[in-house]
């Protein structure tokens, strides 16, 4: 390929290949397949489809699949009160500031689920946060988790 496109572009073959690298471009070698299988070809090739059917509705690629997240909640949450204003009352002098929660008042709830639901959680305590080795010991309570619900 290379010597046809160095041919018709009257440069060397190098040149070509040099080029080609530059440009990050690579030839892919294809294979070639037979036009007609042989019987046993088509016989094995029939038998692995069935295989792979059979073994996707029995248990599917999804049931495989754990995601999870972590989630700071707000437990110290001020409850705010409906009020009425005055026709003509500027609305800045009636409103009362509240502060954003504080994150110091909460607990991070770290959750893993799959697609049957909920697998394993943990509600760190105030303050806390993820570090690797905390994170570390997650994933193993998670791997136990998973082990006693497969059973």
């Amino acid at each position: 390929m290379q010597e046809e496109l160095a041919e018709s572009l009257g440069v060397i073959q190098q040149a070509v290949s040099v080029r080609l690298r530059v440009m990050e471009t690579i030839q892919k070698q294809g294979n070639w397949v037979p036009y007609e299988l042989k019987p046993r070809n088509v016989e094995r090739r029939f038998f692995t489809c069935e295989q792979l059917i059979q073994k996707q509705q029995r248990k599917g690629v999804l049931h495989r699949i754990v995601t999870g997240d972590e989630k700071w909640i707000f437990y110290d949450n001020p409850k705010k009160k409906k009020y009425y204003a005055k026709l003509g009352q500027s609305l800045l002098s009636t409103l009362t500031s509240t502060p954003r929660p504080n994150i110091h008042g909460s607990k991070m709830l770290c959750i893993w689920w799959n697609q049957k639901g909920l697998v394993y959680y943990e509600l760190l305590k105030p303050g806390d946060s993820i570090t690797g080795d905390r994170y570390r010991l997650q994933l193993i309570r998670l791997s136990r988790a998973l082990r006693e619900k497969r059973l």
